[in-house]
């Protein structure tokens, strides 16, 4: 049995490729590390991973294209000797699909929680006036349609 899209619409045009993303993060879903996303002033956000036991060497933060990925993977300390080992130390990645325009500012581990900045920058709307050919070469003056983009809140 095949899924129905969500953007089958006729009347949304070139979202294949938030649909791909969609599916990809659905299957990125795993719950480890838990994970924060807080706002930050207007513009901020901020990601706060907990990865106890983790330094910043056994972690590796991605930024290809629109993906921010974080990974990480612990070395075995083989001089150590666990009576009980409850803190986790396996390896992990956890993804996050950014907005266009979302730029990460920072990262910062402290006390076992890896922090990573973003923000968001003002986005003008885009305002284009699209000139129509109606056919007739003897009209001096061209009619055009104002179209206009206005950001939603």
């Amino acid at each position: 049995m095949s899924r129905m899209p969500i953007f089958n619409s006729p009347l949304l045009l070139g979202f294949d490729q938030f649909e791909r993303t969609l599916d990809r993060l659905a299957k990125n879903a795993e719950g480890y590390p838990p994970y924060n996303i807080e706002r930050i002033g207007e513009n901020g956000l901020r990601i706060t991973l907990a990865v106890a036991g983790f330094t910043t060497d056994d972690l590796v933060i991605e930024l290809i294209e629109n993906q921010l990925s974080v990974r990480g993977k612990q070395t075995d300390d083989t001089t150590r000797v666990f009576l009980h080992r409850g803190i986790a130390a396996r390896q992990f990645q956890r993804a996050f699909m950014l907005a266009d325009g979302i730029e990460v500012t920072g990262a910062r581990l402290d006390n076992g929680l890896l922090s990573i900045d973003l923000v968001r920058p003002v986005v003008e709307p885009r305002i284009r006036t699209i000139p129509i050919d109606g056919g007739n070469r003897n009209v001096e003056e061209s009619t055009t349609i104002v179209i206009a983009a206005r950001r939603m809140r």
